[in-house]
């Protein structure tokens, strides 16, 4: 059975050459993702008809006279109703409002067209040229509550020319925007399954706790106190089982048990870590991070020392 892809949404408010280049990326072999709806606020966005003609589901709502919070509802409603898990913004001028933003942080991601951090909002490429640079381009960026400030995915440089004009910089500054946003939009749908990726996010947390340190245990990535326990172990498809995931203690037997039933899909128990540990899906696309350091700081707490316990308030 061929694996399935990530739904994706994409937002637009004009001509669409950005959601085409993503709706044409998708169609590509081992894309993997696919464009499930396109909205817009605008009626008479261009990028509409073009998203009929291919077979996409389309959505218009005009803004104009509509709550934010309430436009945003109604286009979230469309986004939830055809299974989108992603949503790409591609030329959508509309500002979203902060919940919004918020439920969908991490899931969400727009294309501007500058080298963020310059040159954030609009008139980019006149922006570049009066400044002397030699270089625009367009940079791929996860969609935070702080326009255009958001962690960045990609990017790529376009040389200025002598005597460039501002649409004729843009024009170039697209070619690139094509070739970047779904290659960016491809890694990261796929880093959710990506064993690196996920390592990486468990790293993070686990080394905030107090004198938290790394290292290899039996292939897997291991965090312990200095000169003292483990808290934390990070499973990557071991023994072969296809599952990405963290291992931490918990108090015994019978909260394994209650776990394992609450969610037999995401908790089971470890290989050969007996009933003080539980093994943590991280690997099924809706992961809570701050649940997971929750678990982490747990385990950590059940293996410090009290003086480095007292460090922390609980």
């Amino acid at each position: 059975m061929a694996e399935q892809r990530a739904r994706v949404a994409v937002f637009i408010s004009g001509s669409g050459t950005n959601m085409a280049a993503l709706l044409y990326a998708s169609r590509l072999p081992d894309c993997p993702y696919e464009i499930v709806l396109v909205l817009s606020n605008n009626p008479e966005a261009g990028g509409l008809k073009l998203a009929a003609a291919e077979g996409i589901p389309t959505f218009v709502l005009p803004h104009k006279g509509v709550p934010r919070a309430e436009h945003d509802a109604a286009m979230e409603s469309e986004v939830r109703r055809h299974g989108a898990r992603w949503i790409a913004l591609a030329g959508y001028m509309r500002i979203l409002s902060p919940d919004f933003v918020a439920r969908w942080e991490g899931r969400m991601v727009n294309i501007h067209p500058s080298l963020l951090p310059k040159y954030t909002g609009l008139h980019t490429h006149e922006r570049a040229i009066a400044a002397g640079d030699t270089h625009a381009g367009c940079t791929v960026h996860l969609v935070t509550a702080d326009l255009d400030e958001g962690p960045v995915l990609g990017q790529i440089a376009v040389a200025i020319l002598p005597g460039d004009t501002p649409d004729a910089l843009a024009a170039r500054v697209l070619f690139a925007e094509h070739q970047l946003y779904a290659r960016c939009l491809a890694q990261l749908v796929t880093r959710e399954a990506d064993p690196a990726w996920l390592t990486a996010q468990v790293r993070e947390r686990a080394m905030q706790l107090p004198e938290a340190e790394e290292s290899l245990s039996h292939g897997m990535a291991c965090f312990g106190i200095v000169k003292g326990k483990k808290f934390a172990y990070v499973a990557t498809n071991h023994h072969h089982d296809g599952r990405n995931a963290l291992l931490v203690k918990i108090s015994g037997a019978d909260e394994q048990e209650q776990l394992i039933e609450s969610d037999p899909e995401r908790f089971f128990r470890p290989a050969y870590f007996g009933d003080g540990w539980i093994g943590i899906r991280i690997d099924l696309g809706d992961v809570d991070w701050d649940d997971i350091a929750e678990w982490l700081r747990r385990s950590w707490q059940a293996v410090a020392p009290r003086r480095l316990a007292a460090m922390m308030e609980f």
